[in-house]
C-alpha cells in the first residue's frame, strides 16, 4: 500500500469514527429533547444542532462508504460484459464522478470563505456556519481524493489485463 492510500485509509476512518460519533450524538440530543418537550423544558438549538451533525454524518461517511463499495450501483448489464470492458466502463463512471465532485468540493471550499467573509451566524445558537461548510468541504476533499486511488487502481487493473 503506497503512502498516499495509507493517509487517506487514516483519514477515511478518522471520518468513519467522526461520523459515528455525531450519529450517537444525534440520536441523544434528539432522545434528550423528546424528553424535555414532554417536561415543557426542550433543549434549545437542538434542531440547528441535529442539522449541523446531520452534514458531519453526510461529510464523513462518503469517503468510506465509496471505498467498502457501499453506494447503489446498477451492474445488471455491466456484469455480463468482458472484465477489460467493465474496467472501462468503471474509469468513465470514476472520472465523471471526481470531476463532479471535484467541483463540488472546490465551491464548497469557495463557499465556506465567502461565509467566513461575511460572519454569518445560525439563527437561534449564533454559532458560525463557516466550520460546519469547512468540515463539509473537508469530507469532500478526502471523497474526491479516494475516488481519485480508486481510478489510479482501476488504471492499474486495465494495464494488468491488457499485458495478458
Amino acid at each position: 500500500m503506497n503512502p498516499i492510500a495509507k493517509v487517506l485509509d487514516r483519514c477515511s476512518s478518522f471520518l468513519k469514527f467522526l461520523g459515528a460519533l455525531a450519529l450517537t450524538s444525534m440520536m441523544l440530543l434528539t432522545v434528550v429533547d423528546v424528553i424535555g418537550r414532554f417536561f415543557k423544558h426542550p433543549i434549545f438549538g437542538s434542531v440547528e444542532l441535529v442539522g449541523f451533525m446531520a452534514v458531519i454524518v453526510a461529510a464523513a461517511a462518503l469517503p468510506f462508504t465509496y471505498k467498502m463499495n457501499g453506494h447503489v450501483g446498477v451492474e445488471i448489464l455491466v456484469r455480463l460484459l468482458p472484465k477489460k470492458t467493465r474496467i472501462i466502463i468503471d474509469i468513465i463512471t470514476r472520472l465523471l464522478t471526481f470531476a463532479l465532485f471535484g467541483v463540488i468540493t472546490w465551491q464548497m471550499f469557495l463557499y465556506a470563505g465567502d461565509i467566513r467573509k461575511t460572519g454569518e451566524v445560525s439563527m437561534n445558537l449564533e454559532f458560525p456556519i463557516t466550520y460546519i461548510i469547512f468540515v463539509l468541504a473537508v469530507g469532500l476533499l478526502i471523497f474526491s481524493m479516494t475516488i481519485l486511488e480508486s481510478i489510479v487502481d482501476d488504471i492499474n487493473q486495465l494495464r494488468k489485463a491488457y499485458k495478458k
